[in-house]
This record gives C-alpha cells, structure tokens and sequence, in this order.
C-alpha cells in the first residue's frame, strides 16, 4: 500500500468511526453498520476519495464468516429440520425480485433490457459488473442502481427490524475463543477462502471462514465466541466499504440512477418482505431471520447483521449462499441474446 493509498483508508476509517459514533449516541439498530455506511456515503459525495484497501477488505470478510461458524452448534441442525421448505422459496424469490425489478426499470426508467437486468439482479455485484462488460448495457447505471440497493438494505433493515419490535434477545455472552484457537482459525479460514476463489466459488472468503470455525466449533475442538474487539472494528469497515461506493461520485451526474435504484429497492423489500412473511407463517422461522434471509442485500452485510441482531447467522448465511449459486446460473441464461449479441 503506497503512502496516498494509506492516507486514504485512514481517512475512510475516521469517518466511518464518527459515523458509528453517532450512530450508537442516536441509539440506532446496528449502529456500527448504518453509521459508517452513511457517514463514508455523505462524505464520497461531498468529494472526498474514500477507499478501503483490499487486504482490510478480505480479513473483514473472512472475520464475518468466522463469526457465523462460530454459531454453527447441534442444536442449530435440530432447527434446520424446518429450513427446507424454506429453502424452497429461495428460487421463488429470486426470480420473482429479479423480474419485478427489471420490469420497473424498463417501464418507467426507460433503461433497455440487458441493463434492466444486469441493475435488477439481487446481488451478486462483482458477477454482474462482469456479465455487464460483456454487454452493450449501461455499466455505470448498473454499478449506481446496485451499489443504492446495497446501501439502502443496509440502513433500513435494521429500522425495519427495529421499529416492529422483532429484534431477538441477546442470548448470555459465551465465552471468547482463546488467542491461540483463533489465530488457528483466521489461518484455515484464509486458507479455504483463497482456495474457493481459485475454484470461482462465490462469496468465497465468507464461506472459508465459516467453514472454519463451524467445523471446529461443531466437533467441539475450538469453543467461544469471537471478541468483541474484533466485531467492532469489522462492522465498521464492512460499513465504511459499502459507504465508498460512491467516493468521490457526482450525484448530479448520476441523479436518474439513483432516483432508479431507490425506487426498484423500496419494490424489492415490499415483495422480500412479503415472501419472508409467507416463509414464517408456515415455518418456525422468526420473522427478524427471514427478513434478513430474503432480504436482496449483500451476502456479507446480510451476515454481519444477521450476527449483530441475534437473528439466527447460519439460516441467514445459508439463504444467501443459496442466492448466489442461484443467481450464477440464471443470470448468464437470462442475459444470453444481450452476450452473444456483441
């Protein structure tokens, strides 16, 4: 990392730190996500280049996974007896969310099919701005109308969790991992991580990490849960990165696509909010879990948040997972006349 590359996460994680600050002195749902996103997006609009480096980057990812394995017991098997039917309605939601929202951006956004579906897809960013290079599609629009998605999900599920009175109880603090079992754990996390990469795995650091600690917290080898010291500063920079999205974006310059991603993200949070309803209704699913489940967020956010709200990590972690693999088969397919086309 070169000296100007140091300044500039430096001063991406300040003020993501006063983000969490406020954050937590409003008395916010997950304040050490919400505040840093907002802070570092107010912040890369008013101009500021705001950036945080790739090492930081994976660790973060591999820590979340980790703390979603540490989750993994067998009383969470005995729970996931009831997961299938609700595994079922991840293909549903998917395409029900994807269409809904194409259909929106092409209606009343006049954007042409491959980059009202390119925008419209839920999730899976770094694949679809791929996908999207090998179209003739508004690549821009694509980025912007996926990144307010992603920013948005992020704010408002917690409030959304929050304000019906659906956060779980914390359940009493566990005892934390020694040193020694977690820097073990990190190694075989980053280990498997870069591993799942090579293989093209999706979310491959998160799953490295909770396949990590999961294995080991399930054996009864490793037990614990990871220090608060760690979570902290993680939530804030999984903040922070969501919130540089738009370092140094002009939003005069993008207004359509933002306008865009608002409204096609308040459609899909409607229609994942409804699903996710159906999915407790005829499960013994919280609601809190599957909100965060089907809500159309990023995998690591999702995860992240599912750990902060005591809203069931694994299930969370799982249903997103599923979304992913779900996605890299049907998106190539769905895009195949725009691909060939060029």
């Amino acid at each position: 990392m070169s000296l100007s590359e140091f300044r500039i996460f430096v001063l991406t994680v300040l003020i993501a730190a006063v983000g969490a600050a406020a954050a937590r002195l409003l008395a916010m749902p997950a304040p050490y996500l919400i505040g840093p996103a907002t802070a570092v997006t107010i912040a890369g609009f008013a101009g500021l280049t705001l950036r945080i480096a790739q090492p930081v980057r994976n660790a973060t990812f591999i820590i979340v996974g980790l703390s979603m394995g540490t989750g993994l017991t067998p009383e969470v098997f005995v729970a996931a007896r009831t997961w299938p039917l609700s595994f079922l309605m991840v293909p549903v939601a998917v395409v029900v969310l994807l269409y809904s929202a194409t259909w929106t951006l092409q209606r009343f956004f006049g954007y042409d099919r491959a980059t009202a579906l390119l925008a419209a897809s839920p999730g899976h960013l770094s694949f679809v701005l791929s996908l999207a290079s090998e179209t003739r599609s508004d690549l821009l629009a694509v980025g912007v109308i996926q990144s307010v998605r992603v920013l948005a999900l992020t704010i408002t599920v917690p409030l959304i969790v929050d304000i019906l009175g659906l956060v779980s109880v914390a359940p009493p603090p566990a005892a934390v991992m020694h040193p020694l079992a977690l820097a073990g754990s990190f190694a075989a996390a980053a280990a498997l991580g870069y591993l799942f990469m090579r293989l093209k795995v999706p979310a491959a650091l998160l799953l490295g990490g909770m396949i990590a600690a999961g294995s080991t917290h399930l054996t009864g080898l490793v037990s614990g849960d990871l220090p608060s010291w760690i979570m902290t500063p993680t939530y804030v920079l999984l903040g922070a990165l969501i919130g540089s999205r738009f370092s140094g974006a002009s939003f005069r310059a993008m207004r359509a696509a933002f306008v865009a991603g608002g409204v096609v993200t308040v459609v899909v949070v409607a229609l994942a909010a409804a699903i996710a309803a159906s999915v407790c209704y005829v499960t013994a699913v919280p609601l809190d879990a599957a909100l965060i489940a089907f809500a159309p967020g990023g995998l690591e956010t999702m995860a992240a948040m599912a750990v902060m709200l005591h809203a069931q990590p694994t299930y969370v972690g799982a249903h997103h997972v599923l979304r992913l693999v779900i996605l890299s088969v049907l998106m190539p397919f769905a895009l195949r006349r725009d691909i060939t086309r060029r």
